[in-house]
C-alpha cells in the first residue's frame, strides 16, 4: 500500500528569532530530525543570520537545505483579501480584523491620525478619517505578522499608482484639490451602479456645485448611519453633520468610501450634459433631469 503523503505544517517564526530558536521550533513540529544538523548547516553556509521571520508552510519530507533556502528567501504564506469599491475605512478594518491580519482599533487610529508621506493626503483635518477614500479597492496578498502600517502603506501605494500625475493635473485644472476630487469620486461610487452612468452622475454633481446648489446625495447621509437603510427618513435627512449634503452646500469634509478607478475618472471627466437631478430605478439605473418639474415627474413614476 502506498504511503500517505506527509501532512504540511504551518510554523510562525517570530521576528528576531535566532537560528537555534528556529531549529528548536522546527524540531518540536517534527519538520527536522536534528536541531544540531540544522544549525550547523545554516552556520557553515553563513546563512544563520539571514533566516527571515513569518508564517511558513513546511512538509516533514523537506531536506534541511530546502528548509533553510525557504527561510532565507522569506517564502512565507500569504493571505489574499479584496477591498470592494465603496468600502469605508471602518468596513476595511472590520474585514481585516476578522481575518486576523490587523488589530481593528490600531488600524482605525492610523486611518484617523497616521502620518503617511503622500501629498494627496493633505487636508482632511475635519474628516472622520484622514485616510478615508485613499485605501484603494483592490486585491492584496500579505503575510501574517505584517504591521497595520505596512498594510495601509500597500493600499496607499496602490492608490498612488492609479491616481497618476496626469489625473492630479486634471483635478487642478478643474479647480479641485486631490481630496476634493476623491470626495466627489466616492459619492459617485456610491450613487452610480452602472459604469456607463458614472460620468452622468458626475455631471449632475459638477453642475450643482457650479450653481451653489446642495448636492443632496443620499449616500452622504447613509455614511452617517450605523447601518444603511433602503429608504431614508425625514429625520435622517436632517442629521446635523458637515457630511450631510442635504443640509450643507458644497462637498463633505472628506470621502465617504474608497472609490474605484472608474469613479475617479468620472469625477475628473464628467459628461457634457445639463442635468441637475437623477432618480434611481429599481434596476439600478437612473433617470436624469434638467428641471425640477422633470425630476418630480420621474420621482412620481419610479419611486411609487
Amino acid at each position: 500500500m502506498a504511503e500517505a503523503p506527509a501532512a504540511e505544517v504551518a510554523v510562525f517564526i517570530r521576528p528576531g528569532s535566532t537560528a537555534g530558536e528556529i531549529a528548536r521550533l522546527l524540531r518540536e513540529k517534527e519538520i527536522i530530525r536534528s536541531k544540531v544538523v540544522f544549525e550547523l548547516y545554516a552556520r557553515i553556509k553563513n546563512l544563520d543570520k539571514n533566516l527571515q521571520a513569518g508564517e511558513y508552510i513546511f512538509s516533514p519530507n523537506q531536506s534541511v537545505p530546502e528548509i533553510v533556502a525557504k527561510l532565507v528567501r522569506g517564502d512565507v504564506k500569504t493571505y489574499s483579501f479584496t477591498i470592494p469599491e465603496g468600502y469605508t475605512v471602518e468596513q476595511i478594518a472590520s474585514m481585516l480584523a476578522k481575518m486576523g491580519l490587523v488589530d481593528e482599533e490600531k488600524f482605525l487610529q492610523l486611518a484617523r491620525e497616521g502620518d503617511f508621506p503622500y501629498s494627496f493626503l493633505q487636508g482632511g483635518e475635519n474628516a472622520n478619517y484622514r485616510l478615508e477614500g485613499f485605501l484603494f479597492p483592490d486585491t492584496y496578498n500579505v503575510p501574517k505578522g505584517l504591521t497595520e502600517e505596512k498594510i495601509i502603506e500597500l493600499m496607499l501605494r496602490r492608490f498612488a499608482e492609479v491616481y497618476t500625475p496626469e489625473l492630479r493635473r486634471r483635478a487642478t485644472y478643474l479647480g479641485f484639490t486631490d481630496r476634493e476630487i476623491i470626495t466627489l469620486a466616492s459619492i459617485i461610487e456610491k450613487e452610480a451602479k452602472l459604469d456607463a452612468e458614472r460620468p452622468l452622475v458626475s455631471a449632475v454633481f459638477h453642475n450643482r456645485l457650479e450653481r451653489n446648489m446642495r448636492l443632496q446625495s443620499c449616500a452622504t447621509v447613509q455614511y452617517l448611519l450605523e447601518e444603511p437603510k433602503e429608504v431614508l427618513t425625514y429625520d435622517d435627512l436632517n442629521i446635523e453633520s458637515p457630511y450631510n449634503t442635504y443640509r450643507h452646500e458644497g462637498l463633505p469634509p472628506g470621502p465617504i468610501g474608497s472609490p474605484g478607478r472608474a469613479s475617479i475618472e468620472a469625477a475628473l471627466y464628467p459628461s457634457d450634459v445639463p442635468y441637475l437631478y437623477f432618480v434611481a430605478k429599481k434596476d439600478g439605473s437612473h433617470i436624469f433631469s434638467t428641471t425640477l418639474t422633470e425630476h418630480n415627474r420621474a420621482k412620481a413614476k419610479y419611486l411609487h
